[in-house]
């Protein structure tokens, strides 16, 4: 099989499996549904690391496969093609791994689940989704697989679509997207008008020469190629729900989680940072750009870190960590360390997948409990959960041992982020504040991912026959299960999960350990030059990257120190003074409420845009449709013409008698006026 037909069969083996098992899943059967689903995906997913190692490796040399003409109006053209460098490499192994792990833990999770072979087909459309998106070769087919897991997302998430909470989430993602979505194609039509071309193989080329190209609006004086990163990354921060476009993320818990893993791990949200980090040749062009993108990762890596303190569902806590994350990633790609963002991405894929697909054994086991207030003492009824949870919480929390270069995945792709954020805030005052902000962000990480693992594991049961149904605040506080149900897990005895979901969390639990020791060289280290080659661009200046040696002992062992920190805490507040954190939060303090309400974004938000969009809808409707339209329309002249109509329809009785008497008395009267007229 050459590279352009085995690439081909990987990008749309995924579709085929949606097309069999959501046009016939209701024909063929359940089972057969998932085989051809999961079947394809492990295909697409053993294709994708060939394609990593020949690429990686340097047996292939980065190619395009011309599939079929997509758009030819005018002078726009685009072509649908499989883009083939290390860049989308990277990205099929992330995306086709983790869909793949989901697809064989959903096996498990959904297995009293009457609709799978619907929620078999959404997870293989949004693979094929995604899949289109990184390996495209221009902004059109880009905004296909940007739209095509839009779609997909709201599909996932509002799966369960009788339940009225998940039905508004899965229209708060794709509303919020939308905006964001509104702000990338201004971006892809200032790069038209700006290049000429959509092709990303032509453009690349000519950013050098256009860097100072301007644009007279509003009276002012636009540089071009910041106007177009700027409105593009404004498509990001929708796609990967940074600070304002980030309401839609958390209530994206609503649908299964298996979707959280594959929306919220390594998929969707990462979108985002992918298409900054394929467009820095563009973005090396754009200063302000990139001190916009600088400063928002460092605002949403600081404010989901705050939220995550203070909630209470175990698929929030890790949902609130993903937007942390993310922002570290914007961090890297905003001071220029596109390398350090993607790999983050990578290993970040490996240890948030552990995490959500363990919190959902844990919701499995205890039930359909949600509620980490609900759990606790659970170590030991479900050994395996606790110890992969174990190590995705050490994986994302960056544990290791600077100068010895030991630990886990999240240390060497965190710690070079900071590092890079560090170097550029030498002479970057945005950049320093990234950097301050990345080691508060750090501690604060480390405090709620072992708040989670403390509440939910250690400590007293809360649950059983006799636990207390009330929270913190003594108001009932009642978890759904999968289908809208009330149902605690009280008087079940909670247990680990079957074999089919206990495998995936072992893959990925290989992958948290080790994916940051096993590529830190080729993606951030020494051979980065030689590993990325011309799929990701640095100035000649930019040598953020650079700073083996150069670094003071504080920024080295300041990550490892705020992280110790955070755990302490967390052991003191959670085991040694177990119930302090219920009296903090049962005093409603303004700066628990403040971290409780997620800084009232979603109040604010409903105040600013939703009441302001019904009252100007209810103006429209109430004043100018009923009263003016109809008033005046259908209530006005068309009122009184059916009225006159209505009594002039009496005379119409449609008895011929009555007919003719009217003619008699018509043929009289014209007699008369003939008899008079004559005389």
């Amino acid at each position: 099989m050459t590279p352009e037909i085995l690439v081909q069969c990987l990008v749309f083996a995924p579709l085929l499996g949606a097309a069999i098992a959501g046009l016939f899943g209701r024909r063929i059967g359940d089972i057969p549904s998932q085989i051809v689903t999961t079947g394809l995906l492990l295909v697409a997913c053993a294709l994708s690391w060939t394609t990593f190692c020949n690429v990686a490796f340097g047996s292939w040399e980065h190619f395009t496969v011309e599939v079929a003409p997509f758009i030819n109006v005018g002078a726009f053209h685009s072509d649908w093609a499989v883009r083939i460098d290390t860049m989308s490499a990277t990205m099929l192994i992330v995306v086709t791994t983790v869909s793949s792990l989901v697809h064989i833990y959903s096996w498990g999770y959904m297995a009293e689940d009457d609709s799978r072979p619907r929620f078999f087909a959404y997870l293989s459309l949004f693979t094929f989704a995604m899949l289109a998106l990184v390996t495209s070769a221009d902004f059109m087919q880009m905004f296909f697989g940007w739209e095509g897991v839009g779609l997909a997302s709201y599909l996932l998430i509002g799966f369960w679509y009788k339940k009225p909470s998940a039905s508004a989430a899965a229209i708060k993602a794709f509303v919020v997207n939308r905006v964001g979505d509104f702000g990338f194609v201004l971006g892809i039509m200032t790069v038209f008008w700006m290049f000429g071309t959509v092709r990303f193989a032509e453009i690349f080329p000519l950013v050098a020469s256009h860097a100072n190209q301007t644009w007279e609006f509003a009276g002012r004086t636009w540089n071009g190629v910041d106007l177009a990163c700027c409105l593009l990354f404004v498509g990001a921060m929708g796609k990967s729900a940074q600070f304002f476009l980030h309401t839609w993320l958390p209530d994206a818990m609503e649908g299964p989680t298996p979707v959280s893993a594959l929306i919220h791990a390594a998929t969707m949200v990462t979108a985002g940072v992918y298409m900054v980090c394929l467009l820095s040749p563009m973005f090396e062009y754009a200063p302000v750009a990139k001190q916009i993108v600088t400063l928002i990762g460092a605002i949403t890596a600081l404010f989901a870190a705050t939220v995550g303190l203070a909630q209470n569902d175990i698929t929030r806590v890790i949902a609130y960590s993903t937007c942390s994350q993310l922002g570290y990633m914007f961090i890297a790609a905003g001071v220029g360390a596109y390398q350090g963002a993607m790999f983050h991405l990578f290993t970040h894929a490996f240890f948030k997948a552990l995490l959500f697909l363990g919190a959902g054994s844990v919701i499995v086991g205890m039930h359909h409990e949600q509620d980490m207030r609900k759990m606790g003492a659970l170590w030991n009824k479900l050994p395996i959960t606790y110890v992969v949870m174990l190590i995705g919480t050490l994986a994302i929390t960056g544990v290791g041992i600077p100068g010895v270069e030991i630990g886990l995945a999240g240390f060497y792709s965190k710690d070079a982020i900071i590092d890079a954020a560090y170097t550029a805030g030498t002479h970057n005052g945005i950049a320093q504040f990234a950097f301050l902000v990345s080691l508060v962000a750090a501690g604060l990480t480390s405090f709620y991912s072992w708040r989670l693992v403390f509440m939910t594991f250690h400590g007293h049961a809360k649950w059983g026959a006799d636990a207390h149904d009330h929270d913190a605040h003594g108001h009932d506080d009642h978890a759904h299960d999968a289908h809208g149900h009330d149902d605690h897990g009280h008087g079940h005895t909670p247990h680990e999960s079957p074999w089919i979901m206990l495998l995936p969390l072992a893959v990925l639990s290989i992958g948290a350990l080790f994916a940051g020791f096993a590529f830190h060289t080729r993606f951030v280290g020494e051979g980065r030059g030689e590993f990325w080659r011309a799929a990701i661009f640095n100035l000649p200046s930019n040598h953020v990257l650079d700073y083996e040696g150069h670094l003071p002992a504080g920024v080295i062992w300041g990550p490892l120190a705020v992280t110790f920190i955070g755990f302490v805490i967390a052991y003191f507040v959670y085991v040694v003074k177990e119930g302090l954190g219920a009296r903090i939060a049962a005093r409603r303090g303004l700066v628990w409420s403040f971290l409780y309400n997620k800084w009232y974004f979603d109040e604010l938000y409903d105040f600013i845009f939703v009441r302001s969009a019904k009252a100007l809808g209810d103006l429209f409707w109430k004043g100018g449709d009923q009263k003016l339209i109809d008033g005046l329309g259908p209530n006005g002249v068309a009122a009184v013409s059916a009225a006159i109509g209505k009594r002039f329809g009496r005379w119409q009785t449609g008895y011929v008698y009555h007919y003719a008497f009217v003619m008699l008395i018509g043929v009289a009267g014209l007699l008369y006026y003939a008899l008079r007229t004559w005389h």
